[in-house]
């Protein structure tokens, strides 16, 4: 802790110039200790919200890595890139390295943005993406995971107020489309970056067995998450793929050991999460919170 109080201003100063940095040899060993580093560390902690997936919330703010399947990957993308409000700093501890895998990658989202296709990236720069989701008590987070509550009426007056369209089921379930920005300013730099989850929200990301049973389940229209350009077209499987390539392009890792420390500038940087085996115990903090209005979006977004 008081390496971290020595060098606050030093490590914030390092993320602002290369976007990220790994702090290894702080043996950060227990839960208080990394709540307290992640608290001196930022200006206040962040409160997720439109989760989709579960998180164990360890303290207020301090949450473990999203429940995903250890053998998927979770490709890269920019934490809560969906809503109006995210993190602009992002902060990960290591308690518990996995057996094999499981690094937290990292890429420049400037850097991708100049290496897509100019015929795509100004698609995406004039249309944006859309993100529709389908929740219900089964796959992926629940209404009261994502939102904080299940009454209506409160995630309804979220929804209205967070520019997101809704529509409640009959078997009680919800779904939600929401149109953002795929490319944003940074909001000190003013550099435009490739900040979206395009492809780590899509159908095309999933594994192909676990999306052909819950299209036979649930629908195409069922799927727990799903991304679609703009203006509603459908993204195929070659594009996702492409941005992926882009993406793997530009990922420096490093595998976790045991008290190690990451802070992640949430705009300039993307980060992902590997396959693994055995236990993996990463600790999450998001602070510097950024409106989506302050990065110069390509599209307009209106709250009702």
């Amino acid at each position: 802790m008081g390496w971290v109080t020595e060098h606050r201003s030093a490590l914030r100063a390092v993320v602002a110039e290369h976007g990220s940095v790994l702090v290894r040899g702080l043996g950060l060993g227990d839960v208080a200790e990394i709540t307290a580093v992640f608290r001196h560390l930022a200006g206040g902690l962040m409160t997720g919200k439109e989760a989709f997936a579960p998180r164990r919330t360890y303290a207020d703010g301090v949450y473990s890595s999203a429940k995903w399947p250890p053998n998927q990957p979770m490709c890269m993308h920019h934490e809560l890139s969906y809503t109006l409000e995210f993190p602009g700093l992002l902060m990960f501890a290591c308690l518990t390295p996995p057996a094999e895998g499981g690094a937290t990658g990292v890429a420049d989202a400037a850097a991708v943005l100049s290496e897509l296709p100019p015929e795509l990236a100004e698609r995406f720069r004039r249309e944006g993406w859309l993100l529709t989701r389908s929740y219900n008590d089964e796959i992926g987070a629940s209404v009261a995971e994502s939102f904080g509550t299940d009454d209506r009426s409160a995630v309804e007056s979220y929804c209205r107020a967070n520019a997101i369209e809704f529509a409640w089921q009959p078997d009680g379930g919800l779904l939600t489309r929401q149109r953002r920005s795929a490319v944003v300013h940074h909001p000190v730099t003013g550099t435009p970056c490739w900040f979206n989850q395009v492809a780590f929200l899509s159908e095309w990301t999933m594994d192909p067995e676990v999306r052909e049973y819950l299209i036979d389940m649930y629908g195409a229209d069922g799927l727990p998450f799903n991304t679609r350009f703009g203006n509603g077209d459908p993204i195929g499987q070659d594009v996702v793929e492409l941005l992926n390539k882009v993406y793997e392009s530009r990922t420096a890792r490093e595998p976790w050991q045991a008290g190690d420390l990451m802070l992640v500038d949430n705009v300039r940087t993307a980060h992902s999460r590997e396959a693994f085996e055995g236990p993996r115990e990463v600790l999450v903090g998001m602070t510097d919170p950024v409106r989506l209005a302050d990065c110069s979006p390509t599209i307009e977004v209106t709250a009702r």
